[in-house]
């Protein structure tokens, strides 16, 4: 994961601006995803790329909530829609409604449509993804084709090393 990770740093200049400009990193919670996100985050910022951090279910509660408000809901999409580089962590955790996905895919056709580059955390594998929503599903990964990584198994749950 990892390797993954530093792959995909050094290539992002290179890769910012076409359709498969983004890294999706999946597996069990504790296997390091959010640290490594994070890491080239903030090694982006160090180059002055435009970064925000979406912690998924804390923005969707907080988009949800501003539904009825046109402003505020477009303000706030907008936010994530646009942003140079997007880090969406954990996506998909918890119990997942029609509008989570609604909102989702709204966010990632907008990047998908214009190139711009995602980090995905999740817990969740590119194929649940499909049953999730082919849609979104499938935008997703022709954005992080070249970037993916999947690991599964409670063992690799680095919070349980020294059970």
């Amino acid at each position: 994961m990892k390797d993954m990770a530093t792959k995909y740093y050094q290539a992002f200049d290179k890769i910012k601006n076409t359709r498969q400009n983004s890294i999706i990193l999946c597996g069990n919670s504790g296997c390091g995803k959010t640290h490594l996100c994070i890491a080239i985050a903030n090694n982006l910022m160090k180059k002055k790329k435009k970064v925000i951090y979406m912690p998924y279910r804390d923005v969707i509660i907080s988009i949800k909530q501003n539904m009825l408000d046109a402003e505020a809901y477009s303000i706030t999409l907008n936010k994530y829609k646009k942003v140079e580089v997007l880090l969406i962590d954990d996506l998909f955790k918890g119990q997942i409604t029609k509008s989570d996905v609604n909102i989702m895919f709204e966010i990632i056709n907008y990047r998908y449509m214009n190139n711009l580059p995602m980090m995905i955390s999740t817990e969740i594998t590119i194929k649940k993804l499909i049953d999730i929503d082919e849609a979104v599903a499938s935008r997703i990964y022709e954005m992080i084709k070249d970037y993916t990584v999947e690991i599964l198994g409670v063992e690799n749950n680095y919070r349980f090393k020294d059970i």
